[in-house]
């Protein structure tokens, strides 16, 4: 069971003033614990508001919404992991008042149902929740321009095989052994192509504009060799450039 609570981050954007108050959204999250099965909340110990606002230790954009906070037991069993689920008002209100199109509702129900997903993956003894927020946070030191690991995307949602979700950005896994001049892809059920830029080199981020249907977030055409083991003891620079698509007649 980790160590450490688990938090669920929120980026924020332009100023409004906060909508909900804190005896409000209390309230709120009450009600929201009635709609969930009963079987999630085992070993929870409670479900709770903080006035607090936590920012991110190092980006100035971000807050920690919520925590699922593990309580140190004896035992192996599922029974003998639990975990106090915290929400808090402060950081939702923070975001609030910078984005005019925050959604009070929507993020409560999903800060809490993620919480939840971290306690019922510590009782079964499985990380993909913990692997996920791991490709957040290295999604977020993507988009400040900072190191990030370039295959953190593989453990994001995979609703296909070699499309990846991680928050709003959307990542196309391509492998290929040489570098191509373009490469054709299909999004949103259209088939399109982008030609690669003179200078990239394998692995590569393709930041992709000019689709007919483009994702809340980016859209990155992710070109990489197949990983051998040699790949464990070198340094991989990473290649990064941004493309235009055309399209191709046909529907995919």
């Amino acid at each position: 069971m980790p160590a450490t609570s688990s938090p669920i981050w929120a980026r924020r954007s332009t100023p409004r003033e906060p909508a909900v108050k804190l005896a409000a959204f209390e309230e709120l999250i009450q009600r929201m614990t009635t709609e969930v099965p009963s079987d999630y909340f085992d070993g929870v110990t409670e479900v709770t508001v903080s006035p607090r606002t936590l920012p991110h230790p190092v980006r100035g954009e971000i807050y920690t919404l919520g925590e699922c906070i593990p309580l140190p037991l004896d035992g192996e069993g599922p029974d003998a992991v639990q975990s106090r689920v915290v929400l808090y008002h402060g950081s939702f209100a923070a975001i609030a008042h910078q984005d005019p199109g925050f959604d009070w509702e929507r993020e409560a129900w999903e800060t809490l149902t993620h919480e939840l997903r971290h306690h019922v993956e510590w009782r079964a003894r499985t990380d993909d929740l913990e692997a996920f927020d791991r490709a957040a946070e290295q999604n977020f030191a993507r988009l400040a321009d900072e190191p990030f690991d370039p295959l953190f995307y593989l453990d994001g949602d995979a609703p296909v095989d070699g499309v990846h979700q991680v928050d709003d950005d959307w990542f196309l896994d391509t492998i290929c052994r040489v570098l191509p001049s373009e490469v054709p892809f299909i999004w949103h059920g259209r088939r399109y192509r982008v030609r690669v830029p003179a200078g990239t080199t394998l692995p590569a981020y393709l930041l992709v504009d000019g689709v007919a249907e483009p994702p809340p977030g980016d859209l990155v055409l992710v070109l990489r060799k197949r990983p051998r083991v040699t790949d464990l003891f070198r340094t991989v620079t990473l290649s990064q450039a941004s493309v235009v698509a055309e399209p191709i007649e046909g529907d995919a």
